[in-house]
C-alpha cells in the first residue's frame, strides 16, 4: 500500500506558525515554498534528539532516516555524527529537493543523496542499515506508514540494532499535557486517520514484527524519544 504523503505535507504547510503542542510536532514550514524548505520546530529540536542519538546509535555504519521532512535534520545530524554515514529519504518530491539543496550547501561527505522511500511499502530501496531514524512521522501518517515503518526496520536492522522515534506520544492513556490532547483532535479533524498515538500500540506492533522497546526519553514540549532494538541473534 502506497500512501500519499503528499497530503500530509500540505497539512503540514497549513499548520505553519501554529503549534498546539510546545515543540510543534507538525513540522511546519514557514518560509515561502522555495527549493529549500525550513521548519522552525527541526531548529528547536535538534539538540535533544541529538543528545539521545549520541547515547543509542552505534559508533559507525549507515542510518537510515525515515521522512526525512525539509533535510534540517540530515545535515545538522550527519554533520555532529561525522563517524556514520547518514541516508536520508521521504516519499514527497518537494521534501527530497529540499533535502538536496541543504545537502549541497552543507557538502558533507557523510551525508547521501536522499531516495525516495515510502514507509507503508513493503520494500525499500534501502535493503540494510545499522540503524533507523523517524522524526515526527507516525502522528501525522496513516497507521499502516508506523505499522510499514517498524516492518522495514525489522527487515534491514541486524540484531540489537536501534530503531529510534521522536514525537508526540499518549503513554497508558496519558496525553502528558493538555496540548497533546488538542493537537491530537487538531490532527484527526484533519484526517481521521492520524493522531497522536499510543506507545503500548506502538509497543506491541514492534513486538510483533521482531522489536523491542529499550527507553523512553522524555524531551522538551512534552515529546519523547522512543528507542526499539533489533531482537534476534
Amino acid at each position: 500500500m502506497h500512501l500519499d504523503w503528499r497530503r500530509r505535507k500540505r497539512a503540514e504547510l497549513r499548520t505553519a506558525g501554529h503549534s498546539l503542542a510546545g515543540d510543534g510536532p507538525v513540522m511546519g514550514y514557514t518560509a515561502p515554498m522555495t527549493e529549500k524548505r525550513a521548519a522552525p520546530a527541526a531548529e528547536r529540536n535538534k539538540d535533544p534528539i541529538l543528545e539521545v542519538l549520541r547515547e543509542v546509535l552505534p559508533p559507525q555504519g549507515l542510518v537510515l532516516e525515515v521522512a526525512s521532512g525539509s533535510g534540517q535534520h540530515a545535515v545538522f545530524f550527519a554533520g555532529a555524527l561525522s563517524t556514520l554515514i547518514w541516508q536520508p529519504s521521504d516519499a514527497d518530491e518537494g521534501a527530497l529537493a529540499s533535502i538536496r539543496a541543504y545537502r549541497r550547501e552543507a557538502a558533507l561527505e557523510n551525508l547521501r543523496l536522499p531516495v525516495l522511500l515510502d514507509a507503508s511499502a513493503t520494500s525499500w530501496p534501502i535493503d540494510r542499515a545499522d540503524a533507523v531514524v523517524s522524526i515526527n512521522m507516525i502522528h501525522i501518517a496513516p497507521w499502516a506508514a508506523c505499522l510499514g515503518l517498524l516492518a522495514g526496520g525489522a527487515r534491514i536492522l541486524p540484531p540489537e540494532a536501534p530503531l529510534v522515534l521522536y514525537g508526540p506520544f499518549a503513554i497508558d492513556g496519558d496525553f502528558i499535557a493538555p496540548s497533546n490532547i488538542e493537537f491530537d483532535r487538531r490532527l484527526q479533524s484533519e484526517n481521521a486517520a492520524w493522531g497522536v498515538r499510543e506507545l503500548r500500540d506502538v509497543e506491541r506492533a514492534a513486538e510483533e514484527r521482531g522489536l523491542r522497546l529499550e527507553r523512553v526519553i522524555a524531551r522538551p514540549a512534552n515529546n519523547q524519544v522512543v528507542v526499539f532494538r533489533r531482537s534476534g541473534q
